[in-house]
């Protein structure tokens, strides 16, 4: 059976619901409850995601939150006693469409201007640092040193295990089939071990947030898209430092993982569903396009291979926010696959906005759940 009573509940163990419970430990809130569906932690989107961690954001508040956020990570082992394998090997955004150069120049002084280190190059300098990569129809490239990638199930257990010596409960194979509201204020839930009653109920549910929403009647724009990762076996000729390679307009990357490469593309025209049934007709996309990109990679095997769920909001912006309307309803969803890079921040900030009202550290307006009556900027760095 789950606790009777709590004072926060929060809906999914994924990596931003552990850290917001780890956040609002640390403030010294109790009595924090997590529930998840599955028998463990970081099930879903969070265990299956590349791990990608990149700063090159087109909107300040993003690239704010992903510049605290990989200081964080930098810092993990030692302040969260949990060693996640951070590979600052930089991340290269590859641009071949003349509008995509303007967005990514735009974007460029942006970073810069906020005290990133990014770096913009033309195709002579690729060919000279990455030969392997064929620039032919390249036209400009961005690269930031300090990006990299990270085992995105250590840190969502570094986050379980420190909210655990605070104090949190985490409560497995536990799902929520129902919210209790009464006079517009979040009363708890109902789980299939059980009632909890609690007046803050959070939900971290990523793919799953539209259905949380339901259960209050309320409508989380929140769609899941299918997203598959390959992995080759052994592949000595691509070094250990090479950077996870973005190729940007065909949606294409790749990066190292282990002695093998791990490479993935989206697939623009696959309509939403929770499907996470891996597709091998589509596998020979992703090895047709990286060849054409990276000619060497017509050696590589393919060995395995996996599907996630991308949780994706008309704008790809995040909905970090209180919702209007039902006192005590949180929601920290919508990452369009940018959830695991910035979950050091989102904790915290989800930490602010349920302890002190509002968010402190960060200027999240961009991130309210009403923003979609209005003209909205949005997100444009999407892969």
């Amino acid at each position: 059976m789950v606790p009777p009573k709590a004072n926060v509940v929060i809906i999914g163990a994924g990596v931003n619901g552990l850290s917001t419970a780890y956040h609002l430990a640390l403030k010294g809130v109790k009595d924090i409850v997590v529930v998840e569906k599955e028998k463990f932690i970081a099930a879903g989107s969070t265990g299956l995601s590349a791990g990608g961690i990149r700063q090159q954001f087109s909107t300040e508040v993003n690239i704010r939150m992903a510049m605290y956020s990989v200081k964080k990570f930098e810092r993990f082992k030692e302040e969260m006693d949990e060693d996640i394998s951070f590979h600052q090997v930089g991340y290269l955004f590859l641009l071949t469409d003349p509008e995509d150069v303007e967005l990514f120049r735009q974007s460029y002084n942006l970073q810069r201007s906020l005290g990133l280190e990014v770096e913009w190059l033309g195709p002579d300098e690729v060919r000279k640092r990455w030969p392997y990569i064929n620039t032919e129809d390249v036209l400009a490239a961005t690269y930031c040193p300090t990006d990299g990638y990270a085992d995105p199930y250590s840190v969502a257990n570094g986050y379980a295990k420190q909210a655990r010596r605070l104090g949190v409960k985490i409560e497995l194979e536990t799902e929520v089939t129902g919210i209790k509201v009464e006079g517009g204020k979040v009363k708890g839930v109902e789980t299939t071990k059980g009632p909890i009653e609690a007046p803050i109920v959070v939900n971290t549910a990523g793919p799953y947030a539209r259905l949380i929403g339901k259960m209050i009647g309320v409508d989380i724009p929140v769609d899941p898209y299918r997203r598959q990762v390959f992995i080759t076996d052994a592949f000595p000729d691509i070094p250990p430092d090479w950077p996870m390679t973005i190729d940007f307009k065909y949606h294409w990357y790749m990066r190292k993982e282990g002695p093998g490469l791990l490479m993935g593309m989206s697939d623009m025209t696959e309509p939403p569903s929770f499907n996470m049934n891996v597709d091998w007709s589509f596998m020979e996309k992703v090895v047709e396009h990286g060849v054409k990109r990276i000619p060497i990679l017509e050696k590589a095997r393919i060995m395995r291979g996996w599907a996630g769920l991308y949780e994706v909001t008309p704008d790809s912006q995040p909905i970090i926010d209180k919702i209007p309307g039902i006192e005590g309803f949180y929601c920290a969803v919508g990452f369009s696959g940018h959830g695991f890079m910035l979950s050091p921040a989102t904790g915290l900030v989800m930490s602010e906005l349920i302890t002190e009202g509002k968010a402190v550290t960060f200027d999240i307006t961009e991130f309210r759940y009403n923003r979609f009556t209005e003209e909205i900027k949005g997100e444009k760095h999407v892969i």
